[in-house]
């Protein structure tokens, strides 16, 4: 490629990507000339503002036609503006509660790490949301992934920190694997990792004598992505990481890198396989002959997150089994393929960014000075510190799906989506509704203890800065968008045209 042809690219349609890439450089530069005994909470704030500029940056290309360059590698289209903005208020917030992190060990020496690698994680998720090519899409996985198994050892003299790191990077290392795995399927049968190359041969000439062979690539690569969605039965690595992991990096990989995973997924699986033919007689596509596998992944999903979180007393690891049950829900939305399915998951997924982030704000304060995870720490919170406890009261309620709470208009449209559809996924819709009412008995027995149960001790709970403006940041969004959730939608439609230049 020559000069000529590399500066008559748009490049300003990668100017959010550029701003985080940038901050990361200046961020392990100045780690690394800073003196040891400075406080590493000024690259934090310094990161924060990158975040806060990228998403200014964003805002401008909004009103941008469908974009791509690189030969089509990076493509900037209604999809990939609306995730990204969520990925970087999710990360915003993340920053926020890092800043005000200080876990009974100490993490002075290391903290400069954290800021850096955070800021390529996101990188990684964002190049994934425009990718076009399976190679960029790989390149951003990666990068988010190995960022985020070393985030997640980053306390390093915490026996936990270490095993959950490890755990990830196996479990990590194989999902890699099958991933790769089936899209070199993908890429021997048709010839080039273009996604949109992809699409057009599969959807027209293409061999039907190969087509097993296509419905193997489709089961590797979901397979491999469910492990990064932590969908059962490709979960177990899950608990041991949340747990063990930094409380800012659990809630990382909670809302972020579930956000990630979630856009890979509609990126390579209804980009490539919703046209494609599933038999000779091309009666269907693919992706519909294959409802069966995604419907079934959804439905143990939702059951076994909701049924093992019942006996959990930990409560990162009760939230790790509540966020794979919410990977379940969302399964439900994508494996109905109705005509609202991408408003729904966008929508879902700002509100689950609202209401868990704001949880784990609160978790961090009542667990990071006692180093003790247990349920039993929130006993008499309301006591101890009532705004807390109904700020927690409130993100509870919404995750549980209580009428009036940004949860429940998410729950609903996936529940109105599986019945819309011809046929209607009635099994799928009663599985949703039963096991929600499932998770009431657990996320309830959190709210038990904070409203019934007497405080061990009447010591008064201090909120730093960044986490207040954290959780006052998702109260607001959490009651808002519960109570005129047409705001979101409103906003997502005006500004991203419903994602109707997806497959563009």
């Amino acid at each position: 490629m020559d000069l000529e042809t590399l500066l008559s690219f748009k490049w300003g349609i990668m100017g959010p990507e550029f701003i985080i890439l940038g901050v990361a450089t200046i961020l392990s530069l100045l780690d690394l000339f800073m003196p040891k005994k400075m406080d590493r909470k000024v690259l934090g704030w310094f990161a924060f503002g990158g975040i806060i500029l990228a998403i200014i940056s964003l805002i401008s290309l909004v009103d941008l036609p469908v974009n791509s360059i690189l030969y089509d590698t990076f493509r900037l289209d209604g999809f990939a503006k609306a995730f990204k903005l969520l990925l970087l208020i999710g990360a915003a917030l993340v920053m926020l509660l890092a800043i005000s992190y200080e876990p009974k060990e100490g993490l002075k020496e290391y903290k400069g790490e954290f800021y850096y690698l955070f800021m390529a994680a996101l990188l990684g998720a964002m190049i994934m949301s425009s990718s076009g090519d399976l190679i960029t899409l790989f390149v951003g996985l990666e990068l988010l992934s190995v960022s985020s198994y070393i985030l997640a050892g980053l306390r390093k003299k915490h026996l936990p920190s270490n095993e959950s790191a490890m755990k990830y990077v196996i479990n990590g290392g194989i999902s890699t694997a099958i991933t790769l795995f089936g899209m070199s399927y993908l890429y021997g049968l048709t010839g080039t990792t273009n996604l949109k190359g992809m699409a057009n041969v599969l959807s027209a000439a293409f061999d039907t004598q190969q087509i097993y062979l296509l419905g193997l690539s489709f089961l590797m690569v979901l397979v491999g992505l469910s492990f990064k969605l932590a969908s059962v039965p490709f979960h177990m690595w899950a608990p041991d990481v949340y747990e063990g992991a930094p409380t800012p990096v659990t809630a990382f990989l909670s809302v972020v890198s579930k956000t990630a995973g979630f856009i890979i997924l509609l990126r390579v699986l209804i980009y490539i396989f919703a046209n494609t033919p599933a038999d000779s007689l091309r009666t269907e596509p693919m992706l519909v002959s294959m409802q069966d596998y995604l419907s079934f992944l959804a439905a143990a999903t939702m059951i076994i997150g909701n049924v093992i979180a019942l006996k959990q007393r930990n409560i990162k690891r009760l939230f790790a089994y509540s966020s794979i049950a919410h990977a379940g829900y969302l399964l439900v939305a994508i494996s109905t393929l109705s005509m609202v399915m991408f408003d729904t998951l966008w929508f879902y997924l700002g509100a689950y960014l609202f209401m868990n982030l704001g949880a784990f704000a609160i978790i961090q304060i009542i667990t990071q000075k006692s180093d003790k995870e247990d349920i039993s720490q929130f006993a008499g919170l309301y006591k101890r510190s009532p705004i807390l406890a109904v700020g927690m009261g409130i993100f509870i309620l919404s995750l549980a799906g209580i009428p009036g709470t940004a949860g429940f208009i998410g729950k609903l449209n996936i529940f109105i989506g599986a019945l819309v559809t011809e046929p209607a996924h009635y099994v799928l819709a009663s599985i949703l509704i039963a096991t929600t009412v499932v998770s009431y008995f657990y996320y309830f027995g959190i709210l038990t203890q904070m409203f019934f149960r007497p405080a061990a001790t009447d010591e008064k709970l201090s909120v730093p800065i960044g986490v207040s403006i954290v959780i006052g940041l998702c109260l607001l969004a959490t009651i808002l968008f519960g109570v005129l959730p047409n705001i979101a939608f409103d906003f997502l439609h005006n500004n991203f045209g419903g994602f109707m230049d997806f497959f563009q």
